[in-house]
């Protein structure tokens, strides 16, 4: 029997009080490995509840002991890499070997927590006035919540509870239904590693879980990673609800591929970063601008890379890529490669149909990949979200920097050039938050900040880096004289002045 497993409240498992549950599936055999259950109003309660109540405690522990915490916690979470790699490779369908690189990135985050009593050090000026100092204090918000999307089950948790954490904040994180283990056994490893009851929570759960989070009055912040229409939902009602938010939302990662770049290079690049974890990444590059000739000489060499894929079940050795992450994603992407069919885009290599020997039941979809597409089509207007790979062609960098200018989507880009002068140039106009110069997924490292720009983010501050510190504070600024016992303060009515 498929296992059934527990919310995490207060530092221990305990059943759902929704009496909801859902399956969550091996999507390379279809079959059910465990049941979730699904958190309902009163289960969210009842963390924010034990959250709030850890609260006062953890924000006065020192900054120096939660930073020994995280350090042990890192020190686990290396020890269980392993384990967290099956994991993540059983319910998402990812190849062990991308999903122990995630599991790595996501370490790094607590790396970069874990130097949080340097982290949340202030400023200070003396003397802004005649025996007058000024100086700022960074300190939490409070019960802070993180919804996190099924793609990275360790990675973009990571990116949210370390750093609210580390800040002296407490924090209630609503995984995927589809991913839930990797978070649950994250909090048993933090329980392990000291970590104070109840500062830690996880209840995995649908929209009633994230709309309890939303609408609770006792939550200070939200994060979210997932798709627009959800990230701009998440953001207008936690806004309304006086919440601070950062909700990254969807992408159309574009590259575009100058006549001058080393063409094979660009080739193996491009179809690492088009076809990794199935196209489920939201820093996939899924489009190619390829400008002037460089679309002729690029693509006989995507189509070889892509065809030699090795798809099947992640777990197994030499598979390269895994399926998607359920039946209805696989039947989206599906339908999506027929409409570009039907548009008139030229279909170099058509992954429909694929099924491994002995997986009839996964939910594959096999390297597909466009050429001659137009922006009108939906498989340029939509996110596919899987391993397709579209080709556009631009006439001229001009041309190509106004086609991706002129996409909703910020996220994530790059270009590939040998010349300096172009990459300098598109590093500053491009209108994307994070820029991959022959870098094809430019994934910041956990020292700086992880977001983009336009439909790809709603709210101000990305996460983790010091973004992520500023987030999860709130400044306070003081100031502060001392005056002798002779010294008196005129009761003066207008506008004090310092200078």
């Amino acid at each position: 029997m498929a296992q059934t497993l527990k919310l995490w409240i207060a530092g221990k498992p305990v059943e759902a009080k929704s009496g909801r549950s859902a399956e969550v599936f091996n999507p390379a055999t279809g079959e059910v490995v465990r049941q979730v259950p699904l958190a309902g109003k009163a289960d969210v309660d009842a963390a924010v509840a034990a959250a709030k109540a850890a609260f006062p405690a953890w924000r006065d522990t020192t900054p120096l002991r939660r930073a020994r915490i995280l350090t042990r916690f890192r020190e686990l979470m290396e020890r269980h890499r392993e384990e967290l790699t099956q994991l993540a490779s059983e319910e998402h369908g990812k190849t062990l070997e991308d999903a122990a690189g995630s599991v790595q990135r996501g370490i790094e985050v607590i790396e970069f927590a874990s130097g949080v009593p340097h982290l949340l050090k202030g400023e200070q000026a003396e003397d802004v006035g005649r025996g007058v100092d000024c100086h700022s204090i960074l300190q939490p918000v409070g019960v802070c919540a993180g919804i996190t999307p099924f793609n990275f089950p360790v990675m973009v948790p990571l990116w949210m509870f370390p750093v609210a954490i580390a800040c002296g904040n407490t924090f209630v994180l609503k995984p995927s239904e589809r991913v839930p283990s990797c978070s649950l056994r994250m909090a048993e490893l933090f329980k392990e590693a000291g970590l104070p009851d109840g500062v830690f929570n996880v209840v995995p759960g649908d929209k009633t879980a994230v709309d309890a989070l939303l609408h609770h009055p006792d939550v200070g912040a939200v994060s979210f990673v997932g798709s627009t229409p959800v990230a701009k939902y998440i953001y207008e009602t936690g806004a309304r609800n006086g919440k601070r938010v950062q909700a990254l939302g969807g992408a159309k990662n574009h590259a575009v591929v100058m006549p001058d770049a080393d063409m094979e290079f660009t080739a193996d690049a491009l179809v690492g970063a088009a076809y990794g974890s199935a196209g489920e990444r939201c820093m996939a590059i899924s489009t190619v601008v390829a400008v002037g000739e460089a679309g002729d000489q690029l693509l006989p060499l995507l189509k070889e890379r892509a065809a030699r894929i090795k798809v099947g079940a992640g777990n197994v050795a030499g598979v390269e890529m895994g399926p998607v992450i359920t039946a209805a994603q696989r039947d989206r992407i599906v339908s999506l490669i027929d409409s570009g069919v039907a548009q008139g885009a030229e279909l170099v290599l058509d992954g429909r149909g694929l099924k491994p020997a002995g997986l009839d039941k996964g939910f594959f979809v096999g390297p597909t990949l466009f050429d001659q597409v137009r922006p009108e089509m939906d498989i340029y207007r939509e996110e596919i979200f899987g391993p397709a790979l579209i080709v556009l062609r631009a006439d001229s960098y001009e041309a190509a920097l106004r086609l991706v200018n002129a996409n909703p989507y910020g996220n994530g880009t790059a270009i590939f050039t040998g010349s300096g002068h172009w990459a300098r140039r598109f590093q500053h106009e491009i209108e994307v938050g994070m820029i991959g110069i022959n870098v094809p997924i430019p994934v910041p490292m956990a020292f700086f900040s992880f977001g983009g720009w336009k439909a790809s983010l709603f709210g101000d501050l990305h996460m983790h880096g010091m973004e992520g510190v500023y987030f999860y504070t709130r400044t306070k600024v003081v100031t502060s004289r001392w005056p002798a016992p002779a010294e008196r303060m005129a009761n003066g009515l207008v506008m004090p002045t310092l200078g």
